[in-house]
C-alpha cells in the first residue's frame, strides 16, 4: 500500500528519502514528517536535553499539577500548503488542532495564545479570512484566545503565513490518561474515516479530481472526549494521528507500552476516494494525517460501550473498533489482512506529504 517515493502526475522527479548522512548531518524535510526521522530528531536532540518527567510521558500535552487540580498544556505550529483547502484553512486548523491536542489528555480547553509569522507582501484580505475562521472555531469550542504575537520576515523568507497555537486546559476526571498505561487486550477504536485530511490537502495541491470532493476532517474533539470519559472510567490513552498518520501513533503507542498492536484491515474506515487516491500516489492509506480523529484505549469489557457512545456523536458516526493491543510482537505494529496474513505496520520513513499541517 506504500512506497519510499512518491512519483505526483504533475511531476517527473520522485521525492526520494535522505541518505544517512544527510540524516546525520542536517535537517532535511522529513524531519516534520512524524515518522522515523523525527523520532531520530527527538531521541538525538531534544530529549536528551530536555529530559525531565513531565516530558518523558511523550503525550501530546504535558499533565502539570497545580494545586488540587491538573492542567493540560500544549504547543504547536503549523505550516500547512496551500492555507486554503477543501474543508477548512490554516486557521482554523491551528485552533483545532491545539484543542485536540488538549483533549488528548483529557482536558477541557479553556485558553489560547497565538503567534503569527507574515511574509511581507502577504495579502490582508486573506489574512483576514484566516482570522476570521480562528475566531469562528474558538468560539464554537467555547475556548477564549486571550494573548499573542505577530512578526513579518521579509519576502522570500517566508511561505505567506505561519502559525503558533499553545493552549491551556483542565482536568476534571480523575482518570489518568498515557501511552504507558496501555496494557494487553484494550481494544482500540477510532471516531471515524482515515486519511481525509492528507488526501483533501494533496489533492488541493496536484489538482485531483475525483466524483466525491475529499474534504479535510479538521474538526474539535473535546465534546467527542468528555463523552467518552462519561461512560468509561479507564480510558488508558488517547491520541490524535495527525502527521505520520495511524502508523506512527500507533508505534510511537506500543512501544511506549512495550506491548503489541494488531490492526484489522477489514475494519478500517476509509473512504473509496481516499482508497483511490492513494493508490494513484502510491501512499498508504496509514501514513496518511487526519485532523479530526481520536484513536481511543479501553479495555475490552468497555469497548462496545464506548462504541455506541462515539456514534451517537456528530463527531463519531463512523466510530469502529479497529485493533487491539497484545503480549506478542512487543513494540511492533501489525496488520491483520483481508486475506488473514499479518504484515508490519512500520512509521514512514521520510516526508511523504510535505507541508501537511
Amino acid at each position: 500500500m506504500g512506497c519510499a517515493c512518491i512519483m505526483s502526475p504533475s511531476s517527473t522527479t520522485p521525492h526520494r528519502l535522505p541518505s544517512s548522512s544527510q540524516r546525520s548531518s542536517e535537517v532535511v524535510l522529513g524531519h516534520g514528517s512524524g515518522g522515523k526521522l523525527s523520532q531520530d530528531l527527538l531521541e538525538t536532540v531534544f530529549f536528551p536535553n530536555f529530559h525531565n518527567p513531565i516530558l518523558d510521558e511523550v503525550h501530546d500535552g504535558a499533565i502539570l499539577p497545580l494545586g488540587h487540580q491538573r492542567l493540560a498544556f500544549s504547543t504547536d505550529s503549523f505550516v500547512v500548503s496551500p492555507l486554503f483547502f477543501p474543508g477548512g484553512n490554516i486557521g482554523d486548523l491551528a485552533i483545532n488542532g491545539t484543542i485536540n491536542d488538549l483533549s488528548m489528555c483529557g482536558a477541557i480547553p479553556q485558553y489560547l495564545a497565538t503567534s503569527f509569522i507574515l511574509e511581507e507582501g502577504f495579502p490582508i484580505r486573506d489574512l483576514k479570512k484566516i482570522v476570521q475562521s480562528m475566531s469562528a472555531a474558538a468560539q464554537a469550542a467555547s475556548v477564549l484566545l486571550v494573548t499573542g504575537d505577530t512578526k513579518v520576515v521579509e519576502k522570500g523568507k517566508g511561505d505567506g503565513v505561519f502559525i503558533n497555537t499553545t493552549g491551556i486546559g483542565v482536568i476534571e476526571s480523575n482518570i489518568t490518561i498515557s501511552p504507558k498505561q496501555v496494557i494487553p487486550d484494550d481494544v482500540i477504536l477510532i471516531n471515524g474515516n482515515i486519511g481525509d485530511h492528507g488526501v483533501a490537502i494533496m489533492s488541493e495541491r496536484e489538482g485531483l479530481e475525483f466524483e466525491t470532493t475529499i474534504e479535510s476532517d479538521t474538526a474539535p474533539l473535546h465534546d467527542l472526549v468528555q463523552s467518552i470519559l462519561k461512560v468509561s472510567s479507564h480510558v488508558h490513552v488517547l491520541r490524535d494521528p495527525t502527521r505520520g498518520g495511524l502508523a506512527s501513533t500507533l508505534n510511537e503507542i506500543a512501544v511506549a507500552a512495550q506491548c503489541g498492536i494488531v490492526l484489522e484491515e477489514k475494519k478500517l474506515p476509509i473512504q473509496p476516494a481516499v482508497i483511490a487516491a492513494c493508490e494513484i500516489l502510491g501512499l498508504d492509506p496509514l501514513h496518511i494525517a487526519n485532523e479530526g480523529k481520536c484513536l481511543v484505549f479501553v479495555p475490552e469489557t468497555e469497548g462496545e460501550a464506548v462504541l455506541q457512545r462515539m456514534r451517537q456523536h456528530p463527531l463519531g458516526k463512523n466510530s469502529a473498533i479497529i485493533g487491539r493491543v497484545i503480549y506478542e510482537h512487543s513494540g511492533k505494529v501489525l496488520l491483520r489482512t483481508t486475506i488473514e496474513s499479518l504484515r508490519r505496520v512500520d512509521m514512514p520513513e521520510g516526508e511523504q506529504l510535505p507541508r501537511i499541517c
